[in-house]
């Protein structure tokens, strides 16, 4: 049964002054602080990369800071970047809006939270899961063929793997179904940190284990996090 790994990785900051929730809007490019977690996220896989690693993909949300994120990783690595609609953020209804907090305690928004189970805001946490999943199970499989047969075998070459950057809300539901936890969750608990990697090996189709890191941590303490963009 052939092995690989698949890493979500989350976008750098991005500037947004104005505290918007961003969520699928164009043109939310990276602050200078967001290109440079990129760019020390980009250090980090080339190191796997000189320890080993066979890193064959790239792949990337659509949206401008995903993109911007891959840049530096696609250079470092001499991967083209592909672009998946899949890995998108999640849909809001309060795209576009700033002092989210503020809002909350306006009745005319109480109607979009009657469900946080689902969440009744925003895409179904479970519609999210299946389409960023099709996604892994996509790189996975594209990143087997571009190893070659028999890489990931037992006794063979290293496993291939490939590189999704994402969203944070996608790729923590994403890892709280890997892991066989419930997907509803209050936002402010989520493991996934800006340019944060949570990697899942595979045996076959099957998720073997999921695996954290924050190769920026270092570049944490200030940045801004808009809870849920």
């Amino acid at each position: 049964m052939q092995r690989s790994t698949v890493h979500l990785v989350r976008h750098g900051e991005v500037h947004n002054p104005e505290g918007v929730l961003y969520g699928r809007l164009p043109e939310f490019h990276l602050s200078e602080l967001g290109r440079r977690m990129a760019d020390q996220m980009a250090g980090y896989f080339e190191q796997r990369r000189e320890d080993g690693a066979n890193i064959v993909l790239l792949v990337a949300s659509p949206l401008t800071r995903a993109q911007e994120t891959a840049q530096p990783v696609s250079e470092a690595l001499g991967l083209p970047i592909t672009t998946d609609e899949r890995i998108i953020e999640a849909e809001n209804r309060f795209e576009g809006m700033s002092r989210i907090k503020s809002r909350l305690r306006q009745p005319r928004y109480w109607p979009l939270l009657v469900n946080p189970f689902l969440p009744s805001w925003g895409e179904p946490y479970s519609q999210q899961v299946s389409r960023v999943l099709e996604g892994v199970q996509s790189a996975r499989r594209a990143a087997l063929a571009l190893a070659g047969p028999g890489v990931g075998s037992a006794g063979g070459e290293a496993p291939p793997e490939a590189i999704l950057v994402s969203h944070q809300l996608p790729i923590w539901v994403t890892r709280l179904a890997a892991e066989h936890r419930r997907l509803w969750h209050d936002p402010r608990q989520r493991e996934c940190t800006l340019t944060s990697v949570t990697s899942l090996d595979f045996d076959g189709e099957a998720i073997r284990r999921v695996r954290y890191s924050e190769p920026c941590a270092d570049l944490l303490p200030g940045a801004a996090n808009v809870p849920g963009a």
